[in-house]
């Protein structure tokens, strides 16, 4: 799958190369690293015979929504499992996953923090695909992100929540340095997390925590005022749960210097725009 390159040295001010692997233009739904994390996970389960895929996520999961399409485009039943309660008004994120046909389930948060499965749902039919595509084929699946680079980098960068796609693409970088944003804050367990998923040899990302701007799903005015200037200036639209912080903490890492001279960065565009549409309306510029 070809993912255009955009060079935005210049929006960063810097004599780096800097570039962006733009993952969000390969589907409109499916955007991102989603497609990625998910494509191993649904030749198993054709291989396997299952005809129901279950999954984790949140009102306004991209997992969910990529999940739900994923499956109908591959002929899947597909089945979401919600954190909380079920809303009296359902999100634009839920409201589209049932639009292409996925049974939403929702349990108390207490449950959801356990990834407890409703007992009707505890069957050989249904083939479970973790929170966020996390697991050894949706690292496998990330790696091949990088399949098809002409160009060089000395450095890839990407946002990381489950740590899937930061450790597929070092499984692929091999000796080349990856920095993972954590998008959570105080998120201690995601080193661990993503060295699970570390073929042998491979070197762990290096983990930067201080871009998470409040937590996940928060944000501040600082965050959302440098997204309109990055859309302003590059035509470049990012969301603020995770693209927005990862080109924040980039510009903010080639300021203070962090690269070294002569560095050549990719920053990795993992979708999830639609998780913008929870925002007020206005607050950004495209």
């Amino acid at each position: 799958m070809q993912c255009t390159i955009d060079q935005v040295s210049g929006f960063f001010q810097t004599t780096l190369d800097v570039s962006v692997l733009r993952l969000d233009k390969i589907h409109p739904v499916i955007s991102g690293n989603k497609w990625f994390k998910l494509r191993y996970y649904l030749e198993d389960a054709k291989a396997k015979g299952k005809k129901s895929i279950l999954t984790f996520g949140g009102a306004w999961s991209n997992h969910i929504i990529a999940t739900a399409t994923a499956g109908k485009i591959k002929g899947f039943n597909t089945v979401g499992i919600i954190r909380g309660e079920e809303p009296a008004i359902f999100s634009p994120t839920l409201l589209n996953a049932r639009a292409q046909g996925m049974q939403l389930v929702f349990i108390p948060r207490n449950e959801y923090s356990e990834k407890n499965i409703p007992a009707e749902y505890r069957t050989d039919d249904h083939y479970l695909i973790h929170e966020g595509g996390y697991g050894d084929l949706g690292a496998a699946g990330a790696a091949t992100i990088l399949d098809g680079l002409t160009e060089n980098y000395t450095h890839y960068c990407c946002a990381a929540g489950t740590g899937t796609t930061a450790a597929g693409i070092a499984n692929a970088a091999k000796e080349k340095q990856v920095i993972a944003i954590s998008v959570l804050k105080n998120n201690r367990n995601l080193k661990e997390m993503i060295k699970a998923l570390l073929a042998s040899g491979v070197a762990a990302p290096e983990l930067l925590h201080d871009y998470h701007f409040g937590g996940y799903s928060k944000y501040q005015p600082a965050l959302l005022e440098f997204m309109n200037e990055l859309y302003k200036h590059m035509q470049i639209p990012t969301d603020f749960v995770y693209t927005g912080k990862l080109f924040y903490a980039v510009r903010d890492l080639i300021q203070k210097n962090f690269f070294p001279s002569g560095s050549r960065i990719l920053l990795i565009h993992s979708g999830g725009l639609q998780g913008n549409l929870s925002l007020r309306k206005g607050t950004l510029m495209f």
